[in-house]
Parts: C-alpha cells; structure tokens; sequence
C-alpha cells in the first residue's frame, strides 16, 4: 500500500526530468475547447514587433538582392555541395515545399509566414534537407536582415533559380512577414507519424477535438476502388501526414499510376490547382534537378526537431560515405528526370511520352521507374564527373500519362512548348503568391500587372467617396427603408464575416455578398439579402444620380454602413446612444470578377455566429470546435469573440430566424440579456435527446421551457475561461462596456479586408 498520507500523488513529477512537461489540460481534459488558441500568437515573441516590414522591402534594392542569390546558385560549398553545380534546382523544391502546404478549404498553410522555418513542417519528412536550403541561404539573409523576411527570400530564391536556369517567369510579389514561434492552430493531420494516410485514421484520430479538423468529406471514384478509400479529412490537403502533396511511390507506396493519379487530382485541388495547373507544375517542377535515395530511411538521423543539441537545428544526418553530395537520401528516390537537370526544356514529357517504362528499386529501397529502352538518353551524375545514369520516373510520374485528363493535357503541352512555359509560369505564381490575399498586399517592381482570378478582384477607387453629411444623412434614408435591425445587421455581417485571416480572402469589399455563390449560400439567408441588396440598390442609385458632384456611394458601403446604423439605432434603443465607426471607400466587384468555384470553399458548413450547422455534412468534431475555429478565422481575442455572439443573439441575427439563443424579450435591441439568462442560477438547462445539441432553457422554479438554445450558446456559460468573459457583460456595470466592446468588435470585422488602406 503506497500511504501519502492523503496529498496529491502527483504533486512535484515530472515526466521525461523536464520542467513544464507534466501532463496539463489537454492531458487531463483532451476534449475541452482550447480557447487560448486564439491568443496562440503573442507579440512578446516577435522581436521585429515594432518593425515597419513593408516600409523597409520598399527601400531594398530588388535587383542588387537577386544578382546576390544569382551568383550564389552557381557556387558550391563543402559542407553540402550543389547538384550539377547549381543550388537552382534545391531552391526550387525548397521554395515549392514551402508554398505547397496552403489548403483551399480555411486558407491555412502557404509560404507568408516562413512556417517551414519551424515544427512539424520544418521536420516532415517530405521537407527533408530543406534545412541545408535555409542554412545555405543565411548569408544572403544575414546581409539584407530585417528588411528581406524568410518568408520572402524562399519564395524569391525559387524565382531567381528558375530564371538562372533559362525559365521566365510570371512575377514576384514580396511582403511575406515572417511567424516567430510554431503554428498552435492548423491541423496538418493525425500524429504518430507512421506515414498512414487520412484514409486510414479512425473516426476521431489524430488531434481529436481540434477546431481544424471540421468535417470528413467522401471522394467516391468509379473503378474497384472501395468507397472508404478517399475519405480525406477535411480540410487536410496532403495525402498522408508530413507530405506536401502525394506519396511518390503511389498511395501507401503501392505502387499503382492511376492511385496516384487520384491523389494528386484530389489534393491538388484541395491546394486550389486544377489539372491543367497541376500538370504543369509537375512537368514545370521535375524539368530540373533530382531525387536524392542512396541510403536506406531506417539510417538516417532524426529530423531537425529531434536532432542532438550539437546538430545546431539540422537533421535527417545521414552516416553513409560524406553523408551528402552522391551520398545524399531525401525521400528514397533516386535520380534525375532529364539528361539536361539544370535546363529550362520539354525533355521530361518529351521521355515520359517516348519511351515505356518499367518498375525498380533505388538503392534506399524506393519504388520508381527506368526506361525499358536501354537507348534512352542517360543523365549525368550530380557530382561524379563522367557517370552516367538511366533516367529516372516515380509512380506519380506515370500517373499524368495513364489518367486520360492528365495525359491530354500532356500532349498539349508537348505539342506547344510556349503555351507550357506560361501554363507553369502562371500556376507558379499562383503556387507562391496563393495565400496572400489580394494583390494590393504585394510589394515590388516584379509584380504582375495582370489581375488574375484567384487574386479576387476588387475595382480600384476611381470616384470621391461619401463623408461630413453625407453618412448620416445615408443612414436615416436606410432606416427609412422599413428595413429592420436585424435584416441590416444579419446582411452586414453575412457580407464581412465570410473574411478568413489566414490567406485574405472574403470580406465585405466587393459586396460579394450581392453576387453568385454567396447571395444563394443558404446560411446568408438568400430572401434577406435579395430584400436588403434591392433596397440599398435603389438607394445607391438614387444618391449617385444625384447632383453630386463625382461623389459616389458604393453598394458595398451601403451595405457595411446599413448594419452601423442599425446597431446605433439598436443600441439607442437599450438606453446607450452611441456613434458606429464607419469608413468608406469600398468597391463592387463584378459577376465576372468572381471564381464562382474558388469562392465557394468559403461557403461555412457550420457557423455559430449566426447558430448555423448543416446536418448533413458528417461532422466528427462538435459545432462549438468549429465557432471557435471561425472566430481564429476573423482574428478575433475571446472577448471579441464573445461579446459578437452575445450581441449578434439579441440583435436576432440567427440563421433563418432560429429563436435559439435570442435570450431576450427585446429582440432587435443591443442590452446584454444575453450574458445576464446565460449566467443565471434562475434557469436550468436541459438536453433535448442524446445526441446534446439541442437544449431548453427552463425556468427553475416553474419548470417552463423559457428559450432553446444550441451548443454554440451553452459553451459561453460552460467552459471556464468563456464564462468568465460572460459574467463580465452579465454583471450589473457591464451593459454600457458590452455595448461599446460590441462596437470596438463589430468595426473590426467590417474592416478586415481593407488592405487598399494600407
């Protein structure tokens, strides 16, 4: 019998020896909502906080850091020497790697951050030696220092090594600031890293309970394959954990051209390529350089993350001859896809198309394949003068010539070489620049000029904007339209709370909101918007027909500046007379302006601002995991995130018209009801049935059902640090700083896509 004497048997372990790794709450409770994630990012962590970023790009001389990077290419070190005697080709996978972990479906990943400087992604084995590539490139960053990001000077070095190899490319856009510490918030797939893929993960594995991992969505294919096999889990958009994109060998390494086809198909699109973008950044991509498989994986040293304290941040040592050079192992495969691996050409459809090819091993065991043509050209080997070797394909390789889309457009390609360079050129800078929003954000005299679809449009200014009499003289004409508080306020939020942080998409500029899809998503309400937009249409009109001047009024103005007048008027109807933040300068996008297809990965499938949940789609986590990964979406702190919900409730701004949550006999009226039943011990709150996402609010004493209210309401009154919050506007003093936080909340959400402000 182990006596202590009733103290805490866990009171002063440690696990492991190291102070700070005793089990904490996600041990403890893993499936509490992590609701810190929203303070994940924390300016003490960045030393360059006060750091005008974007003034000091714009004072760099571009041209003097390219001829840098330049001669850089074509040298060669002894600590990790050049293929063919040109880092171009490692440059580009770097640069590549770390553009290609953005996803469609919540904007996460991408190249703006740097993130690859950093856990897991510095340390999937997919960026192997990606760490060489950065530590190669710290002379030229430790020259031009704060001024030129990581983020950046690996996108660039990638554009520079293309050029120095004959390819012109599309454009460069500089402004990538740099993270400071790993990303807390996106879920890149279940942990373990046994190489399983997301098929393959049970029902709840992996992270369970993260607010990432939303919904699972069944990719069904014709042929035998089972049905379960492409249950991707969503929005993860590599095929296995710590892959950029596919397994090169075939799914699961078996081996199979048309699996593989699948998967690219499928994750490509899930990283916003289509199979024209995808075949060229294949064909684009493996046109230069090699893969690296002389040792087999069960040697090679842990990755950065798990290196010895003398590595000094670098992994993936390898114990075999010099340990790189013709020694090199990177992902098993070994070999260069054309005789010319440092050459802008056509070479490497021109082989995959030419000749059959036939299944072996490289030397680290890897699946891959060699010409059955023994009068193939060969390529010379990358650092043995005068060794040759057979070229070399991977199942990935095959695939885009055994999947019948894959292989027209590979035939269009071979046909017409020009048209190829600037397929790649575009899907390149659309790789590279993908998460960064619209292209007023990018710096530079490289930046194209041409506006591209998936850059999101918007019109520039070209007119005297609204201001002095002008704004309230608009916002008592709005309320005279007989439009109600929470119709102006519902179609305002509807139209800016689509924005995501994480790649600058959405948002009310443009007043998108007017346009297909988003006018017809059902969680917009779609007979609201058409009521509101023809009112503020006819508005619009009226007021631009007028003598004014060149002074207009946008319909998106309109719209922000309608939902501002309505929360004044809501909130002087609570007693507090307040005046909304407004600032215009907003334009209308055009049908035409608008990626109908892009644009609808923005479509939520659960919204807890608005108590929205499809019921159809097969959530594996709970809808109050999703609010919150929303409202990391909108930047928003756990106040901000709060006080929105408690004002969004009472302002009756739910989808649909849903009374669950509107805990207030004043709908339409800005008071803090909300937190004041949400706190109280006068009611009780009961689920409806076993599935705990209904309940009804009940009056203690009387046992009458008093309001309904979803998860997404009960968790601000069940987590602690939400609670919290909640009694702070529930208290007796809080009405007036609800409504003013309201606001301060409300300003910054109808403001987050105003980068033509910057």
């Amino acid at each position: 019998m182990n006596d202590n004497g009733g103290k805490c048997p866990f009171r002063g372990t440690r696990i492991g020896g190291a102070v700070g790794s005793e089990p904490g709450n996600d041990h403890w409770w893993p499936n509490r909502l992590k609701v810190e994630l929203l303070h994940a990012e924390s300016p003490a962590a960045n030393p360059l906080r006060d750091f005008d970023y974007a003034e000091a790009f714009k004072g760099l001389d571009l041209d003097a850091v390219k001829a840098d990077i330049r001669a850089f290419m074509t040298t060669s070190v002894d600590w990790w020497p050049s293929d063919y005697g040109n880092y171009g080709p490692q440059m580009v996978r770097m640069a590549w790697h770390s553009a290609g972990t953005y996803r469609i479906a919540d904007g996460r990943g991408g190249a703006a951050e740097g993130m690859q400087r950093f856990a897991p992604v510095n340390s999937w084995w997919d960026n192997g030696n990606t760490d060489k590539s950065r530590r190669l490139l710290w002379p030229i960053k430790q020259k031009y220092g704060a001024a030129l990001s990581w983020a950046d000077l690996m996108i660039l070095a990638g554009n520079v090594a293309l050029e120095v190899m004959g390819f012109k490319t599309f454009g460069f856009g500089g402004g990538r600031e740099d993270a400071w510490e790993p990303d807390r918030v996106t879920w890149w797939g279940p942990e373990g890293w046994d190489g399983k893929s997301p098929y393959e993960i049970p029902p709840q594995g992996g992270k369970e309970g993260h607010p990432s991992q939303m919904v699972t969505r069944t990719i069904r294919w014709e042929g035998d394959v089972k049905d379960d096999y492409y249950d991707l889990e969503n929005p993860l958009g590599a095929s296995h954990q710590s892959l950029i994109y596919v397994d090169p060998e075939g799914p699961n390494g078996n081996g199979v051209p048309l699996d593989a086809a699948r998967d690219i198909r499928e994750t490509f699109a899930r990283m916003a390529m289509n199979d024209e973008e995808t075949v060229a950044l294949i064909a684009g991509g493996h046109a230069f350089g090699k893969s690296h498989g002389m040792t087999s994986p069960d040697e090679i040293g842990p990755a950065p993350e798990g290196a010895p304290i003398q590595a000094m941040g670098m992994g993936w040592q390898n114990p075999n001859g010099t340990g790189f050079a013709q020694y090199t192992m990177t992902n098993g495969i070994e070999g260069s896809w054309t005789p010319n691996p440092t050459r802008w050409d056509n070479d490497y459809l021109t082989n995959l198309f030419r000749f059959e090819w036939e299944q072996t091993r490289s030397p680290a065991g890897a699946i891959q394949w060699k010409p059955k043509d023994d009068s193939a050209p060969k390529t010379p080997d990358a650092h043995v003068e005068g060794e040759e070797h057979p070229l070399m394909m991977m199942t990935s390789d095959i695939a885009l010539k055994e999947d019948p889309a894959y292989r027209e457009i590979c035939q269009k390609f071979m046909d017409d070489f020009d048209y190829f360079s600037d397929a790649f050129a575009r899907a390149w800078y659309k790789l590279t620049h993908r998460d960064m929003g619209p292209k007023v954000r990018y710096l530079g005299p490289e930046v194209a000029a041409e506006d591209l679809p998936w850059q999101d449009p918007i019109p520039a200014l070209d007119h005297p904007v609204i201001n002095g009499s002008d704004i309230p003289e608009l916002k008592d004409r709005i309320l005279e339209t007989g439009l109600s508080v929470s119709e102006l306020v519902g179609v305002a939020w509807a139209s800016a709370a689509n924005y995501r942080d994480t790649d600058k998409r959405g948002g009310a500029n443009g007043a998108r909101i007017a346009l297909a899809p988003q006018k017809d998503w059902s969680v917009n309400n779609p007979a609201q918007v058409s009521k509101v937009v023809a009112a503020l249409e006819e508005l619009r009109d009226a007021f631009n027909g007028a003598q004014r001047g060149d002074k207009r009024v946008s319909l998106a103005d309109l719209i922000v500046l309608g939902g501002c007048a309505a929360v004044e008027k809501a909130a002087r109807d609570a007693g507090i007379e307040v005046s909304v933040p407004f600032t215009p300068g907003r334009m209308d996008a055009t049908q035409e302006q608008t990626d109908i297809e892009s644009f609808e990965w923005l479509k939520p499938v659960s919204d807890g601002f608005r108590n929205y949940h499809d019921s159809s789609i097969g959530y594996k986590v709970a809808p109050e995991q999703i609010f919150l990964d929303r409202a990391a979406l909108l930047k928003l702190s756990a106040p901000e995130w709060t006080v929105l919900t408690g004002g969004l409730r009472v302002l009756d701004c739910n989808f649909d018209g849903a009374r669950h949550g509107v805990f207030t006999d004043r709908p339409g009226v800005l008071s803090n009801d909300f937190f004041v039943t949400l706190t109280s011990m006068d009611y009780e709150w009961e689920k409806t049935d076993d599935t705990e996402m209904l309940f009804e609010v009940r009056d203690r004493d009387t046992k009458q059902v008093k309001y309904m209210a979803t998860r997404c309401d009960l968790i601000f009154g069940s987590n602690a640090q939400l609670r919290n919050l909640s009694e702070v506007y529930a208290a007796s003093d809080g009405h007036t700083r609800f409504v003013h936080d309201f606001i301060a909340a409300w300003d910054k959400v109808m403001m987050l896509d105003r980068f033509d402000l910057a």
